[in-house]
């Protein structure tokens, strides 16, 4: 794997991008590599690479390992200033952490090693997702606990942007402006996208603006209200359809409820309540959903289903708090932990790319195997190196079939 991140292209890519370091010799490739090292080797914080790890990683030939202080101080390099953003309506002030840099290296990572191909189109999801942790700037988070709330945007099972913010940030606050860097970071890689689909956070009138602007179809939860109360109450013609096993009644209506709406779609889905609770609806035992999109042409069984599949795309956040490192942040400054979390982002979408490649010679391992069971199956084989031809050579002590790996 360690040659196959210098055969990519992409220990190259993160240097020109990022630019030469002086500092003790260390390239931004070489700390990439070795946070990399760190998680493939079973570790999860930056001193494992001196306490555990490091007699290892200094054996494979030409890989050098930086110590757990050149590791943070590179992070901190890489990081940006906290912008300032203020809620005109009540004057309070957050703290966002915009890293555009990373962001755009991120992507251009993603095309380098075929994540993404310019010119094609994708589906686009987002969700803003707590980062528990206890630094001197968490703040309380709208679950109670401490933290930061940063939002991330994702394209299948790849991360392609985050931008960090305080824990105790309104969820839409500042939110049309993050998703139209998002989307014009994309746009500028030549990443055109298809559907976006968002839960009821981002249901507002200037985030669905933007939303529209930059997709052909949206999919966004929506709040209930007053006015959509009422348009609901008028549904006459419900129908019945099953989902997941279970039954719902469905219907669609137009929507208004915003001044800049363009012939929206309300999709409203309705089951039956077991308890003796009433519904807020003419009395009625229902709990309501509604689904606001531009898509005329999708049934509503169609479009809930599709929606519901954002439930994928939230697994990539426990795959990255637990198996690369978001529930141990490295540093105590929102600005420099920003970093980490874009880094570790890319580290996860390259392990995604090298584990796809294993995936067809090894049978019992799978493109979506977690990070543990893949270091037990394919990582953990005695082994050494040794030179000749002037060449070092691993040779290891198994009959599985190692010896097929060929990477392009």
């Amino acid at each position: 794997m360690n040659e196959e991140f210098t055969r990519s292209g992409l220990s190259n890519l993160i240097d020109k991008e990022l630019g030469e370091r002086n500092i003790c010799g260390y390239q931004y490739s070489d700390i990439f590599r070795s946070w990399f090292s760190i998680f493939l080797c079973g570790g999860d914080v930056a001193e494992d690479i001196h306490t555990h790890l490091r007699a290892t990683l200094e054996n494979i030939p030409s890989h050098r390992v930086p110590s757990p202080d050149t590791l943070r101080r590179g992070i901190k390099e890489l990081s940006t200033p906290n912008t300032t953003v203020t809620v005109p309506s009540s004057g309070k002030e957050y703290q966002f952490n915009i890293n555009r840099k990373l962001n755009a290296l991120n992507i251009k990572s993603l095309l380098r090693t075929g994540g993404l191909a310019r010119g094609n189109s994708y589906d686009f999801d987002y969700d803003n997702q707590i980062i528990e942790h206890e630094k001197y700037d968490a703040k309380r988070t709208y679950k109670m606990n401490t933290g930061y709330f940063p939002g991330i945007a994702t394209i299948g099972d790849k991360i392609v942007y985050i931008e960090n913010r305080d824990g105790n940030a309104n969820v839409k606050t500042g939110q049309a402006d993050t998703l139209e860097r998002a989307y014009m970071l994309l746009s500028e890689n030549g990443i055109r996208i298809n559907r976006s689909r968002m839960d009821a956070g981002l249901y507002s009138n200037d985030i669905v603006k933007v939303v529209a602007k930059y997709s052909n179809l949206f999919y966004i939860r929506a709040n209930k209200c007053d006015t959509l109360t009422e348009s609901i109450r008028q549904i006459t013609d419900w129908k019945t359809v099953e989902i997941n096993y279970n039954t719902y009644q469905v219907a669609s209506i137009p929507f208004t409820g915003f001044k800049e709406a363009n012939n929206y779609r309300l999709v409203v889905m309705r089951e039956k309540i077991n308890d003796n609770q009433l519904d807020l609806f003419e009395g009625e035992k229902f709990n309501y959903r509604c689904i606001l999109t531009n898509d005329h042409v999708s049934s509503d069984k169609e479009i809930i289903e599709y929606y519901n599949g954002r439930g994928a795309s939230e697994k990539i956040f426990d795959i990255q708090n637990n198996d690369f490192g978001w529930a141990h942040l490295p540093c105590s400054d929102m600005n420099y932990n920003t970093v980490y979390l874009i880094l570790t982002a890319m580290i996860k979408n390259f392990y995604n790319y090298f584990v796809e490649k294993v995936s067809k010679i090894f049978e019992d391992i799978l493109p979506t195997t977690r990070l543990k069971r893949f270091i037990f199956r394919f990582i953990c084989v005695a082994g050494v190196w040794i030179k000749q031809s002037r060449q070092w050579k691993l040779r290891l002590y198994s009959n599985r079939p190692y010896h097929l790996l060929q990477f392009e």
